[in-house]
């Protein structure tokens, strides 16, 4: 079968197709074979070795965390799926390999594709879901009345946690572009703060939650609207010690990522907020309950128009790594409108 791989960690986005046989599954597996698979940000981060302390690879790699696709094979334990099913994944985070013709895949990693998704929508809601749902429920435990605010929250990211929020009953705030407040008023966000003309740090009440989606140059903005005793979850600026605890991390990476994580530690520490950071993982029984709320809600998630195929690969990294794409970018792999 086709396979996207690297050798090696590169700065290089610049991928390889390979031959490689398809792969055997166990007893708690099934065979997928691939209709779409998402070239998302972390891509980019598996590519350069960025994530290898939370992930190191053995090489070659194939690449690839999000897909849809059909059911060919299932293992001899595997109950829940049938040959011919449609299905979606955010793969496990340490047997990725989306940008494939087939992958094989723990049962306990997928669910059935939501009703109102097809492969090309349905390839863009896993890994952000997710996110979203892992960040609200397990590491702020939110629970309903509390507020929570979402800076940047007016994209993809928003467009799954707004929902997700809401079904938890949360007041729920969001700031971003002026031509997306129609659109994500309209997701369920309580309030919307147009980011040019609006300084959330100036005109907000504390909340009890912060979603960070824009990195450390927010993050003592973000830190000054927290109530004291409330929780920073952030998607990118960067992992600490609580994190490694919570991975079951060795000591000795235990100890790095504190100091790596030191600074924002700190800050929070000194502000009675407890800073949290995400790196998602599978989880198909959260994967369920997600389908459940894009199909009472209609979410579709936003995908890029561009067109590409297995072998544009290079191009659609390039897409994500340094141009604007219009929502999510996908690798048709056995798809044909």
């Amino acid at each position: 079968m086709k396979a996207v791989q690297i050798e090696k960690y590169t700065k290089d986005l610049q991928t390889k197709m390979k031959e490689i046989p398809v792969p055997t599954i166990t007893d708690d597996q099934v065979l997928v074979k691939v209709k779409v698979a998402a070239v998302n940000p972390l891509e980019i981060l598996n590519i350069t070795g960025a994530v290898k302390l939370i992930q190191d690879y053995p090489m070659p790699l194939t690449l690839g965390n999000e897909l849809t696709g059909v059911i060919e094979k299932v293992g001899g334990n595997v109950t829940d799926f049938q040959v011919g099913e449609k299905v979606y994944s955010r793969l496990p985070i340490d047997s990725i390999g989306a940008f494939a013709e087939y992958v094989a895949v723990d049962a306990n990693a997928i669910a059935h594709l939501p009703k109102n998704l097809d492969f090309l929508t349905g390839a863009a809601a896993a890994l952000t879901g997710l996110t979203a749902y892992q960040a609200l429920h397990e590491e702020l435990q939110a629970k309903a009345g509390q507020t929570v605010f979402i800076p940047g929250g007016s994209g993809s990211f928003g467009q799954m946690a707004i929902p997700l929020a809401k079904d938890l009953g949360l007041i729920v705030i969001v700031s971003g572009s002026a031509e997306a407040k129609e659109r994500t008023l309209a997701a369920g966000a309580d309030k919307y703060l147009d980011y040019k003309t609006e300084n959330y740090w100036e005109l907000l009440e504390p909340v009890d939650f912060v979603i960070d989606t824009l990195g450390e140059k927010e993050f003592d903005r973000e830190l000054s609207i927290i109530k004291p005793g409330g929780k920073l979850v952030s998607l990118i600026a960067g992992p600490n010690k609580q994190f490694a605890i919570g991975k079951g991390m060795p000591k000795a990476k235990q100890l790095l990522f504190g100091l790596a994580g030191k600074k924002f530690d700190k800050k929070a520490r000194d502000k009675d907020v407890e800073y949290r950071f995400i790196f998602v993982r599978s989880d198909g029984e959260q994967l369920k309950e997600i389908s459940r709320i894009i199909e009472k809600n209609n979410i579709v998630p936003a995908v890029d128009p561009t067109t590409f195929r297995l072998e544009d690969v290079n191009q659609a990294l390039q897409l994500v790594a340094k141009g604007h794409p219009k929502g999510k970018v996908l690798l048709r792999v056995d798809y044909s409108e």
